[in-house]
């Protein structure tokens, strides 16, 4: 049997409203940004094209918008041009789990298992699709993320989620 191929991107910076994330090469896969603060926060979470290029098997959305309510209560998430999502479900807690689940926009139930303070994985059933480790790696990188090649299909949902759950942490929503 083979071994799952597997992808890093190394976190630059720790604002979750304001990073990007970089594969091993320096080449640029998700930037997040914010758009708009006029009125209520927008950010939006880009995939790179040159990135995409480089990788069979990326697939989904190739951007996320975050839609902020009145100072930066939860709103709601779209992916591409899909249907709006509410942020309050897009990532739940089941029972007194703190795990945290998400539903892909196939319909799979994912969900990122916290292992430790800075460690965590996103899971589909028992197979683990990425694995996201936080602390200071180098001057320029605050976090270090590993996509397997069957996380590729999500990937964009995957970072979507991680990145709501860190904007969730610095706004201080209950839950």
């Amino acid at each position: 049997m083979a071994a799952s191929r597997s992808y890093i991107l190394l976190q630059k910076g720790q604002d979750p409203f304001h990073t990007s994330f970089e594969d091993l090469d320096g080449l640029t896969a998700f930037t997040l940004q914010e758009v708009d603060s006029t009125g209520n926060t927008l950010v939006q979470l880009r995939r790179e094209a040159p990135w995409v290029q480089k990788h069979q098997g990326v697939m989904g959305p190739g951007a996320a918008f975050f839609y902020f309510g009145p100072s930066g209560a939860p709103g709601y998430l779209i992916y591409g041009n899909a249907p709006s999502q509410p942020m309050a479900t897009a990532l739940r807690r089941k029972g007194s789990s703190a795990s945290q689940y998400f539903t892909s926009r196939s319909g799979r139930l994912l969900k990122w298992k916290r292992l430790a303070n800075n460690k965590m994985e996103c899971v589909d059933g028992k197979e683990v699709l990425a694995t996201y480790e936080a602390g200071q790696l180098s001057t320029d990188y605050s976090a270090m993320l590993t996509i397997r090649q069957t996380g590729l299909a999500v990937v964009t949902e995957i970072l979507t989620t991680l990145m709501l759950s860190q904007m969730a942490i610095v706004l201080r929503w209950r839950g």
